[in-house]
């Protein structure tokens, strides 16, 4: 994934002291109840319509006025990701840890996770009904006392490292990552350190250097048929 992602790169904001011994990392200020749900169908559905007003060329007037858009505009950081075909090969994934305002951020990485991962060839209109989208919405960052301070399966993770030339280096996995890939936590970190460009060897004491930042993510996944389905059934009504 990216800011980039196959598994997933970003960025931070504020700490302050959270009562269990974390910093409670806040993105703009904006706090998250557990039983409030944020993330909803009408934001993959939005992200298929965005793809095919590029498509269509009028990318910029018809997202903009979508009946769609009606969730709230809050701000989250959030990734969006597409994959195709029965097997779920991933063609793109990107996103940001800034948070953003949801109907401009999901209409900017809709495009951008389809059109710019490096690591795939853009997306092509002949493959939108092969297509399923991702909406991951970041929330509940924390500081992590160190390196194996996270749960498998709960925690997405950001590690921060100065690698061999001294330079910081970043990376990220969503959530689901390790668990798709069956990785302990110990692989998860190699991994990560990998992605971010470290090529040296990877010892305990230098995990033990490394600063992590640990959150969750609100997840939802449509298919290109489960899209035109709900457009169907708006036109019946």
């Amino acid at each position: 994934m990216s800011q980039n992602s196959s598994a997933k790169k970003p960025k931070l904001s504020t700490d302050k002291p959270s009562e269990n011994g974390h910093s409670a990392v806040h993105q703009n200020g904006n706090s998250h109840h557990p039983s409030t749900k944020i993330v909803c169908p009408e934001m993959a559905f939005y992200c298929f319509e965005t793809l095919l007003n590029y498509f269509n060329k009028h990318y910029e007037a018809a997202s903009s006025s979508s009946p769609l858009l009606s969730f709230a505009d809050g701000r989250y950081p959030l990734f969006v990701s597409w994959h195709s075909g029965k097997e779920r090969r991933l063609r793109g994934c990107i996103g940001t840890f800034t948070p953003l305002n949801l109907h401009q951020g999901l209409k900017e990485y809709a495009i951008t996770s389809a059109t710019k991962d490096s690591r795939f060839e853009p997306i092509q209109v002949e493959e939108v009904h092969k297509l399923t989208v991702s909406v991951s919405l970041l929330i509940n960052f924390e500081e992590a006392n160190d390196y194996l301070d996270w749960d498998v399966g709960t925690h997405g993770v950001r590690i921060e490292f100065v690698n061999e030339k001294g330079h910081h280096r970043t990376a990220t996995y969503l959530p689901e990552v390790c668990m798709e890939q069956g990785w302990s936590k110990v692989q998860t970190i190699d991994s990560l350190l990998r992605k971010g460009g470290y090529k040296e060897h990877i010892s305990p004491q230098f995990r033990s250097s490394i600063k992590l930042l640990r959150y969750q993510s609100e997840k939802l996944e449509v298919s290109y048929n489960e899209y035109t389905a709900f457009l169907n059934s708006k036109k019946k009504k």
